[in-house]
């Protein structure tokens, strides 16, 4: 394969020079880094990503190839990739193809060959920053600050309500911001029949569905900019059980009147640690979110239920009153840590019993 070099330019002007694979093209996006050592499919397929330049820090990316069955989301919504080393010769079982094919089918920018350690180095001191990949050397570095992240659950959302599983017991309502497939896969499991719908959707044609639980979904972007949607958690809140993961975790401490922030570069990797305030246990978990939910701002209406432990983030809140409860961090996690897979069956049994107290 020609090798054709490529330049990725941050905000900030520092330049590195690196090789393209994957689709052609110039490419802006918000450059962020994740430290996971395996799932890379999950992580091109995470809904999460999208609008973002991704840096891989682990050194080779692609050596189990593309496995179809292990992807979380229709297609990628990321903007570019960005590793050390790819694999040009996968080996694995289940692979049905190459990273190299895959990013090029689905018109994705990949760049290699880049010191992604000094790269993830820049981005954690100074904070997550704009960046562009090219052809050419860019001399305007006023046109990549001027690059925002807008209309993000919008992009990433179904089109259409869809309906998986065949439980007859309980019937949830995922409320799709860029679902992960793995939210619908642990749901399904425990007997559930899914009802997955739009972000567009109302408060009032929720309810029409006679769910007996709501799944608030984790998506990309700043949570407050779906004000549209806050205001329909708010007429949800109390009338049936809740169980809100990352976004929607956000999303319903702001329906709450609780408040949140950027963070300086977020948390995004599989060993995130975080502690249940309760019992003291700490798990380690999969997380992908680049804004938090300030502790302070749902104390008068929520107990917080989970920190993290590394930077004592809020990681979870309890909303007894309101048979309510939302983690920032994935307990779906695939691949990653299952240690809070648990939560799923908390939420079950929160359906089971009903009302407006929480398990």
């Amino acid at each position: 394969m020609k090798e054709e070099k490529v330049y990725l330019t941050l905000q900030n002007g520092q330049v590195f020079e690196g090789k393209r694979f994957g689709a052609r093209g110039d490419v802006v996006g918000e450059l962020v880094f994740t430290t996971g050592m395996t799932g890379y499919i999950e992580t091109l397929t995470d809904p999460s990503y999208y609008g973002q330049i991704v840096i891989q820090t682990f050194p080779l990316i692609g050596n189990y190839g593309m496995i179809p069955a292990d992807a979380e989301s229709r297609k990628p919504f990321l903007s570019a990739y960005v590793v050390r080393e790819y694999c040009e010769e996968p080996s694995n079982f289940r692979c049905e193809g190459k990273l190299d094919d895959y990013l090029k089918a689905q018109g994705i920018v990949g760049v290699y060959g880049v010191d992604t350690r000094q790269l993830t180095r820049i981005v954690r001191e100074t904070g997550v920053m704009n960046a562009v990949i090219s052809t050419r050397p860019v001399n305007d570095i006023n046109e990549i600050k001027k690059y925002a992240i807008r209309n993000a659950v919008e992009s990433v959302t179904c089109a259409e309500p869809a309906v998986y599983g065949d439980g007859n017991k309980r019937t949830v309502a995922l409320w799709d911001f860029g679902a992960k497939e793995n939210i619908v896969r642990e749901l399904v499991k425990r007997g559930c029949k899914v009802v997955r719908v739009p972000a567009s959707y109302t408060a009032e044609q929720i309810l029409a569905l006679k769910p007996d639980g709501l799944m608030l979904t984790n998506g990309p972007g700043d949570p407050a900019e779906n004000v549209g949607i806050i205001e329909n958690i708010k007429k949800l809140a109390g009338r049936l059980p809740v169980f809100g993961i990352c976004l929607g975790h956000q999303l319903f401490a702001l329906a709450m009147g609780g408040k949140t922030k950027k963070m300086k570069y977020g948390h995004r990797g599989t060993n995130q640690p975080v502690k249940n305030l309760e019992t003291g246990r700490v798990y380690i978990s999969s997380q992908n979110h680049g804004y938090e939910v300030i502790n302070e701002s749902v104390q008068s209406v929520g107990k917080i239920s989970f920190v993290n432990a590394n930077d004592n983030t809020c990681e979870g809140v309890d909303y007894g009153d309101m048979n309510a409860f939302t983690v920032q961090f994935h307990p779906e996690a695939c691949s990653g840590p299952l240690d809070a897979s648990y939560l799923f069956d908390r939420f079950i049994a929160n359906m089971d019993k009903g009302g407006k107290r929480n398990a």
